[in-house]
């Protein structure tokens, strides 16, 4: 049972380490309080999804561009001074979130010009979290660290939206958003107390041409290419997230409760995957365990779906009883899902040289953030052609065919050796 669990050594062999481990996990929790409230106060203050769907609008363009340019800003200035000041401005956006809830404004606008500039903060911040952990732990426990990060995304992401509902409706918004304000000091805290982090190699001032040169390198560079390529095949066409408002209630029976169960069941199988990491950490050969992963997404997203046809054919009303069901299919795909993130991180810093790791990071940070948009793209427009049950297992299929498909193209992927890593 203990070579199933994580490995925790990097906790106890790097005290930077641990530090930032806790930071995030709070940090994280309290994020995901905040990205919940704010959609819970968005839609008090209008009654209107549209205007709550608009928030991810508003928080993408930023994001997509500081994930990018914010990059370049990592591998030209020190990484912990980078950290510092974007979370500098994360924490300051969530405290005016938090004062305009306590004034009780009821301003709409503001909160999009807030939610953005938190977006753009994020945008920085987490490709240079992202550039430092390699510099504080030794390379062959990258896998390691990387899978214990797991842990914290899906405890955050299961226990945040939760703790959220419950919160705003027994306390209210401002004290929900100034929990928020408490747990990113505590991660500023972790940030303040590395040492000087100055970019190694050649250093390239800040700008367009920096960001050039960074996707230039990931052309040249087949498998950290391949670790881009292989997510968007599962999140832009097998991320079912758009249609689970939909699910929930004509096929499933629920409500909105029920869709909020079959998210959290992602990042419960997350919260899993991380937990149950030791074998992860352990493996040689990680690009053939990214292929397996995101097979092992896409079929536990076709089982996702055949559950809801079945239950769609139950009776009119769609079968209750196939809830528990579906929410099972949930965990399975965010377990794959977790095993894939910590091992595509782990090929992207270990292959990367450390003056392109910030560019590079932040183009995982936009394909992160931004696939499972273009997945809600993907999935809400077949659904309106084939329906729910259909566009799932039909986004899984392809999912699955894409990867044998990048396996032909480029088969060396699968030989990437974690004791040889190259790019």
């Amino acid at each position: 049972m203990r070579t199933l669990l994580a490995d925790t050594s990097p906790l106890t062999e790097s005290l930077e380490f641990r530090r930032m481990w806790i930071g995030q996990l709070l940090s994280i929790l309290g994020s995901q309080l905040t990205v919940t409230a704010v959609s819970l106060q968005v839609y008090a203050l209008t009654h209107s999804s549209f205007n709550v769907g608009l928030l991810g609008l508003v928080a993408l363009l930023p994001f997509v561009f500081a994930g990018l340019y914010g990059g370049a800003i990592v591998d030209a200035h020190d990484r912990r001074t980078v950290a510092l000041l974007s979370s500098w401005l994360l924490w300051g956006t969530s405290a005016l979130i938090a004062l305009q809830a306590w004034l009780q404004l009821g301003n709409v606008l503001l909160v999009y010009v807030l939610v953005g500039l938190q977006a753009l903060g994020t945008g920085i911040n987490m490709p240079a979290r992202s550039a430092i952990i390699p510099r504080l732990i030794r390379p062959d426990k990258l896998a390691a660290a990387n899978a214990l990060n797991m842990i914290t995304f899906g405890l955050g992401g299961a226990a945040g939206p939760l703790l959220a509902g419950a919160l705003v409706a027994t306390v209210g918004y401002g004290w929900t958003y100034t929990i928020d304000v408490a747990s990113f000091t505590v991660a500023m805290w972790a940030l303040f107390r590395l040492p000087p982090l100055p970019p190694e190699g050649t250093v390239r001032r800040a700008g367009l041409r920096s960001v050039a040169e960074g996707f230039g390198f990931l052309g040249t560079r087949p498998n950290i290419r391949m670790t881009f390529l292989i997510d968007m095949c599962a999140m832009v066409f097998a991320m079912p997230r758009a249609v689970l408002p939909a699910v929930a209630v004509l096929s499933l029976g629920g409500g909105a409760a029920t869709a909020g169960a079959l998210l959290a069941g992602i990042a419960g199988g997350t919260f899993l995957g991380g937990l149950f990491s030791g074998p992860v950490a352990r493996l040689r050969w990680q690009g053939r365990g990214v292929q397996w992963a995101v097979v092992s997404w896409g079929a536990s997203i076709l089982a996702f779906g055949i559950v809801v046809l079945a239950a769609g054919r139950t009776s009119p009303d769609g079968g209750t009883w196939w809830i528990l069901p579906a929410i099972l299919c949930m965990v399975a795909a965010g377990a794959a899902d977790s095993t894939s993130a910590a091992l595509r991180s782990t090929i992207l810093q270990a292959a990367t040289p450390d003056s392109m790791r910030g560019r590079l990071q932040g183009v995982f940070t936009v394909v992160v953030g931004g696939g499972p948009r273009l997945g809600d793209v993907f999935s809400g427009g077949t659904a309106s052609w084939l329906g729910e049950g259909w566009s799932i297992v039909v986004g899984a299929l392809v999912c699955i065919a894409l990867v044998w498909v990048l396996h032909v193209a480029q088969p060396r992927f699968a030989r990437y050796d974690a004791e040889n890593p190259t790019p």
